[in-house]
């Protein structure tokens, strides 16, 4: 016995997966269904999933194409960025950030055309049925989910064919017999996961990689970039300034040149299980480093060692889906507070799926190339003054070793 439902908000892609989940709704629940398609450039062209919603049977009125992608890169990507957030050390979390983008903008529309229900394509098994419903929640304590595959019978690519058949659902021709494995993609990355990709052991095929070009077949001379940087935030690149998803799109065409941002990784699933994933991130891995590197002269060591130890935990809470959660708002408050001098430019060279910082400067550096010297430094730091720094430090373990030795 299903729950009554007057009218639902489906995340739609215009796929396989939520074409049918479309029919699916429609049938199970006898509800209307309001589709949704972000653009938070994936690079595909959308007015195709306007066209197979009005063929379901949904109204002009209720199908919703909305280009996020300045939103989705000034404040949910760069604020991230900011955090130097990296997932177990090395994903850069391109899915894990556009889940709750997706989900605001989903309980808006639901509130617009008076909803009472939302839902994803999201399986029971992955980490994204967990960030689109908490997501929900946070912005709409009292909305109905509805998540087709924790309900269905449809558990195989076959049946889901079998099905989209029988309604007389399209289906792409990539689509027919077993899929080699499965990508989601945005302005920040491509990932791919499943079939092909499920056995750790085995070297991910280079058919796989649609972002980036071989690292070995990339320009054999390397290429020199600069960023600029204010607040903690790109604004320019070479000199030009752009919006952020301008800016990030153009590190993109970057990365692509030089076969940047690979990442083959086994992760730690937010439900409990190990996968195997490879990720594409060209311009966020550039941006990453670049990030970093204007740090490097800006920021304080206490503040940049602190950064650092909140970073993982950061990059758990948006892995998680917990983006809407206090403790997240709090860290970032926090981070925020850390970039309002976290300004200049940082000069870069791309070279076969490598990036170098090779060179940064800013008008609120904290390097002195005066105190550090190795010349005369005409008094500016009293080398002396290292002695009673160092016996202060070592009093504790002289005093432990004085009493171990005995």
């Amino acid at each position: 016995m299903t729950d009554k439902i007057n009218r639902v908000v489906l995340a739609y892609s215009g796929g396989l997966d939520t074409s049918v989940i479309l029919k699916w709704l429609q049938q199970t629940y006898q509800c209307e269904v309001v589709t949704f398609t972000a653009d938070l450039g994936q690079g595909e062209e959308l007015e195709p999933a306007r066209r197979k919603a009005e063929a379901a049977g949904v109204r002009p009125e209720h199908i919703f194409i909305d280009d996020l992608r300045e939103e989705f890169v000034g404040n949910y990507v760069f604020p991230m960025m900011r955090a130097n957030a990296m997932y177990e050390g090395l994903y850069l979390l391109g899915t894990s950030i556009a889940r709750p983008l997706i989900a605001k903008r989903q309980i808006e529309i639901a509130r617009l055309v008076n909803a009472d229900a939302v839902s994803h394509g999201a399986t029971g098994k992955g980490n994204d049925q967990v960030r689109f419903e908490l997501g929900y929640y946070a912005l709409a304590p009292d909305i109905k989910v509805i998540a087709p595959w924790r309900e269905w019978d449809l558990t195989s690519r076959t049946r889901l064919i079998e099905f989209a058949e029988q309604h007389q659902i399209q289906v792409s021709k990539d689509k027919r017999g077993e899929a080699p494995f499965s990508t989601d993609a945005n302005i920040l990355h491509t990932s791919s996961e499943g079939k092909v990709l499920e056995d750790p052991w085995e070297e991910v095929p280079d058919y796989v990689y649609s972002r980036t070009v071989n690292p070995e077949d990339a320009p054999d001379s390397p290429e020199f970039i600069t960023i600029d940087f204010e607040r903690g935030d790109g604004v320019a690149v070479n000199g030009e300034a752009m919006s952020p998803a301008t800016l990030l799109a153009k590190l993109n065409d970057l990365g692509r040149k030089h076969g940047i941002g690979r990442l083959d990784l086994v992760e730690n699933r937010f439900v409990g299980m190990k996968s195997r994933g490879m990720y594409e991130t060209p311009g966020g891995t550039i941006y990453y480093l670049a990030h970093r590197g204007i740090e490097q002269l800006t920021l304080d060591r206490g503040a940049a060692h602190l950064k650092d130890e909140l970073a993982p935990r950061y990059a758990e809470l948006v892995y998680n889906g917990f983006w809407f959660s206090p403790e997240r708002e709090m860290l970032q408050a926090a981070i925020d507070h850390s970039q309002e001098k976290v300004a200049g430019t940082v000069r870069l060279k791309l070279y076969k799926g490598g990036v170098y910082v090779v060179g940064r400067k800013s008008p609120n550096s904290l390097y002195s190339e005066k105190v550090v010297t190795f010349e005369d430094d005409q008094g500016a730091y009293d080398q002396r003054d290292a002695a009673g720094f160092i016996k202060l430090n070592a009093l504790r373990l002289r005093l432990l070793g004085r009493r171990d030795r005995d």
